[in-house]
């Protein structure tokens, strides 16, 4: 049998669902992963089928005021939605669709009749539990929450438009608004499995029927996996040292943030590693080390705390390995994240990153490094999250799906 995932946007958007392929691979299913081209390697890696879907992921990342972001996700969209056509042969039996792709994955399923599910790695769903990711506001009241969650899947349908009038154009399909699927795929119960954690997000009771919330998927890496030798000494020299890093996020601020992460670490008197990422940080000195990619799982567990951009993976990340955090979140769902793990104790307070400074940074670390209560915090989230089997549920529902 064989599935087709498709999934867009950054690494943190794309890794997990190589873990969820490598698991319905070894389950006897052929795997095929379609995303944009920079994460080819990562899904050959795992030992998944790739395929192209056209996009720039760089623009993802460029503008971080809301106006800009919506624009910026449309031009992104709507590239995207000129080569899903394509990205689907004949023999796909089921396709699994992500936050990004299903509005326009909808489309593919009524033009060909083919199965589908999706696999979020955000809660969309409006709830009275928390108001809409996007928007990273406070709780508003279980009301308001639900009315703001209605008012961001409009907003969201909005960005798909363009796409998905030329998209049914083309699969010859009759005219449907974005909004109108939803309502149809609502109303249908159609089934979406959540790959985070219920330590972050416990499944919200007023959600409808379909709706499932099963635990991370880990991105597979290899178990002879080894830190470079350098990295190792550095580790085993002295105690353990902080790791800062931002991912993808804030390209063209690097020489900035370098300097603010130095200063917080000598002020809080901690031994740091900085992680290049898009900013391309760096920095020397003997209680300073430079990386560029390593895999989290074999890292985060040596480290005192990890100051990060708080996303979804990177949160999962530091849950798993029992390492407290301080988040500093720019754009997007980061803001919703952050204030997960701040909620559960196994981080300090965001610091906005437009508010970041190395006081405020050096006043997080020395509160997250000194004081044990993140350190019990993240410790007993890692417990739960290894109750969790978010791949082998997903494998279930799959399974369940595929055999009705």
């Amino acid at each position: 049998m064989r599935i087709l995932i498709a999934a867009a946007g950054s690494r943190g958007d794309v890794a997990p669902y190589t873990g969820l392929g490598a698991e319905l691979c070894r389950a006897g299913y052929d795997v095929t992963l379609a995303t944009t081209d920079t994460f080819a390697p990562l899904v050959r890696d795992a030992g998944l089928e790739f395929r192209s879907l056209p996009a720039d992921t760089r623009v993802h990342g460029s503008g971080t005021g809301k106006r800009e972001l919506m624009r910026t996700a449309a031009a992104f969209i709507t590239e995207l939605g000129q080569g899903f056509a394509d990205v689907m042969d004949g023999g796909t039996d089921l396709l699994l669709l992500s936050t990004t792709t299903a509005p326009l994955g909808w489309h593919l399923t009524e033009a060909t009749g083919t199965p589908s599910l999706g696999v979020y790695l955000q809660p969309t769903a409006p709830t009275g539990d928390f108001p809409p990711v996007v928007t990273g506001s406070r709780s508003l009241g279980r009301l308001a929450n639900r009315a703001t969650g209605r008012f961001a899947l409009r907003m969201a349908d909005r960005v798909y438009e363009q796409a998905v009038a030329k998209l049914r154009h083309r699969l010859q399909l009759p005219p449907a608004s974005p909004s109108e699927m939803r309502r149809r795929q609502e109303q249908a119960n159609w089934p979406i499995l959540h790959g985070f954690s219920t330590a972050l997000v416990p499944r919200p009771s007023d959600w409808r029927s379909g709706l499932e919330v099963v635990g991370n998927w880990w991105p597979p890496h290899d178990a002879a996996e080894r830190l470079p030798t350098d990295l190792e000494d550095f580790l085993r020299a002295g105690p353990r040292p902080v790791l800062i890093g931002f991912g993808s996020m804030a390209s063209g601020d690097g020489e900035r943030l370098s300097k603010i992460a130095v200063q917080a670490l000598r002020r809080a008197g901690l031994r740091g590693i900085l992680q290049a990422g898009s900013a391309g940080l760096a920095a020397d000195g003997n209680d300073l080390f430079t990386i560029g990619d390593i895999p989290h799982a074999l890292l985060f567990p040596r480290l005192a705390a990890v100051v990060h951009h708080g996303g979804a993976g990177t949160s999962a990340a530091a849950l798993r390995a029992g390492v407290p955090a301080v988040t500093v979140p720019v754009t997007a769902d980061q803001p919703f994240w952050a204030g997960r793990l701040a909620a559960i104790g196994a981080a300090t307070d965001p610091i906005p990153f437009r508010s970041l400074t190395a006081e405020r940074l050096a006043d997080s670390l020395h509160q997250v490094v000194k004081q044990q209560a993140h350190s019990r915090a993240a410790a007993n989230a890692a417990q739960h999250l290894m109750t969790e089997n978010g791949a082998g549920q997903a494998l279930k529902a799959i399974q369940q799906l595929t055999d009705g």
